[in-house]
């Protein structure tokens, strides 16, 4: 059995997660029965992944089922090298990639070519996305004239509302009454706030300036229109070599995320889904001032490729005949000027109210997955899984890369990555985790490596070191005590022990050094 390969591969540095990808690719191939080259590239992007500890490569390989067993054992293949112009085709964040490991017991199987860059085609299905195509209208005002991107469970679309005389994001929601939910909590939480704190964190969150149904082949779907904005910070940071925020940026950010979590805590809003690709960057105004031509000219007309069903039938109805990509709008992030660094914090599809419905699982990636959510499972989930979540987001913003680190990793090895950081888990915890035997002794001493990275060894890497390399501001000893006394509560293993979003707004970090920065962006004092 020949598998042909033309696929992505990151090099990191531990020799486990190479062996993780080959065995990932070799058990894709036996469950599924389709080339590993289909079923990979509709997993991955062609791109670039920059910064010093991983790059992404492309090569071409054939290979046999037993070859395969071989480079898993000794990682050695012959490859063609292709280092892709990054504007030419857009990078799958690490984020991104990680987000697929969400799901560990899900079975991927591919109906069609994949196409990067674009939604997962097969979910254009019954109960799935909506099929739409450059050109179409809503409610006969809002015409489609691009696209800004797509999520687990929506498309956006850049629109041009003909009565207003303005752009617009039309977001798509999939046949799925959960979304239905997503416009009840944007509804609840542009309701009156009077904390003059948080109702700046109002102004973090979209306002709902229409809202439809529209009935089409695969079901009914809400759609509802709000500002477009720029881009994600995760894809602010994939646009750069570095992956660094400027520090003043990065302290704006980080105060402006944790005063939007804040203003929906106190209306009773847990988000769910906290991290960098859900944290928007604010558009400038002048979009509006040009016409769809000009728009084109700036920014390019839409880039189409068409959508191939792998045993050669028509496309059947609801299934769109061209994959779309999306528009670029945002710029990289350590361009990013602190008069830009302003934020909205968007996708509030896994958000919930505690007080009315009891949730228990997390769908949130697995890197930045709350430990409770594995280990309690009985219990329902409620506003510190969104304070542990905004403690790995804030790493984010002032590193290069996550606080741990999982490349389709599995619950076990994120375990791993929290013990190495954080210590022991609770003992009730610690002794249901059977796979500790494998990894750690019971003094939490790891088995069968030399070293394990700690939070100080993670922050020298992430943070200290790439940004002393670029030439970047890095963080003073002060600063660093403040962060460190800040997150590490956030990431307590017990939910009950972590700090609330308003304690966070307290602390020295966001007092002495992000919030000042906030108040800068626009000019303010306090």
């Amino acid at each position: 059995m020949i598998l042909e390969c033309f696929t992505e591969y990151y090099l990191w540095r531990s020799g486990s997660t190479h062996e993780a990808y080959f065995t990932y690719l070799f058990s894709i191939s036996l469950m599924t029965g389709h080339y590993t080259r289909l079923v990979w590239g509709s997993l991955g992007a062609t791109g670039a992944i920059r910064n010093s500890h991983f790059r992404l490569f492309c090569f071409d390989i054939a290979l046999t089922i037993e070859t395969l067993k071989h480079y898993r054992s000794n990682m050695r293949c012959s490859r063609r090298l292709l280092v892709y112009p990054y504007h030419s085709c857009r990078a799958l964040s690490v984020t991104a990639f990680n987000s697929l490991s969400s799901d560990n017991n899900s079975t991927y199987l591919p109906l069609y070519e994949p196409i990067e860059g674009v939604e997962r085609l097969e979910n254009y299905c019954p109960g799935g996305y909506h099929p739409i195509k450059i050109g179409d209208r809503f409610r006969a005002r809002y015409q489609v004239v691009h696209k800004l991107g797509h999520g687990s469970y929506s498309t956006t679309w850049l629109a041009y509302d003909e009565e207003s005389k303005k752009y617009a994001a039309a977001k798509v929601c999939i046949a799925d009454s959960k979304l239905k939910k997503e416009h009840d909590v944007l509804s609840t939480l542009a309701k009156a706030q009077f904390s003059p704190i948080y109702s700046a964190g109002k102004t973090m969150i979209p306002s709902i300036l229409d809202s439809f149904h529209i009935h089409g082949p695969n079901g009914d779907h809400v759609c509802y229109i709000t500002s477009p904005e720029k881009t994600s910070l995760c894809g602010a940071k994939d646009e750069s070599w570095s992956r660094l925020f400027q520090l003043d940026v990065a302290r704006a950010l980080a105060a402006q995320l944790a005063i939007a979590v804040g203003y929906i805590h106190t209306r009773g809003v847990v988000h769910g889904d906290l991290h960098l690709g859900n944290i928007l960057l604010k558009r400038p105004l002048k979009l509006d001032h040009l016409s769809i031509g000009e728009l084109y000219e700036e920014y390019g007309t839409p880039e189409l490729e068409r959508v191939v069903r792998l045993d050669g039938t028509a496309l059947p109805d609801g299934v769109p005949s061209h994959g779309i990509f999306p528009i670029w709008l945002g710029e990289a992030s350590d361009k990013l000027s602190l008069a830009e660094a302003k934020i909205l914090l968007t996708n509030f599809g896994e958000a919930f109210l505690p007080r009315k419905e009891d949730i228990y699982e997390s769908h949130t990636p697995l890197v930045l997955r709350p430990p409770e959510a594995r280990f309690e499972p009985t219990r329902p989930l409620s506003f510190p899984s969104d304070i542990w979540t905004l403690a790995c987001s804030i790493w984010e913003i002032i590193g290069q890369q996550s606080l741990f680190e999982g490349f389709l990793a599995t619950e076990d090895y994120m375990t791993r990555e929290q013990v190495d950081t954080l210590g022991i888990l609770p003992p009730e915890w610690w002794e249901k985790w059977s796979a500790r035997h494998d990894k750690f002794h019971e003094n939490g001493i790891p088995k069968n490596r030399q070293t394990l990275r700690t939070w100080a060894d993670r922050f020298e890497d992430s943070i200290q070191v790439p940004r002393e390399k670029r030439g970047m501001h890095v963080i003073e000893p002060g600063e660093c005590e403040a962060i460190f006394s800040m997150l590490r509560p956030m990431l307590s293993f017990r939910p009950d022990d972590r700090p609330t979003a308003k304690q966070v707004l307290e602390s020295d970090w966001m007092v002495k050094w992000a919030l000042p920065e906030y108040y800068r962006v626009d000019g303010k004092s306090r």
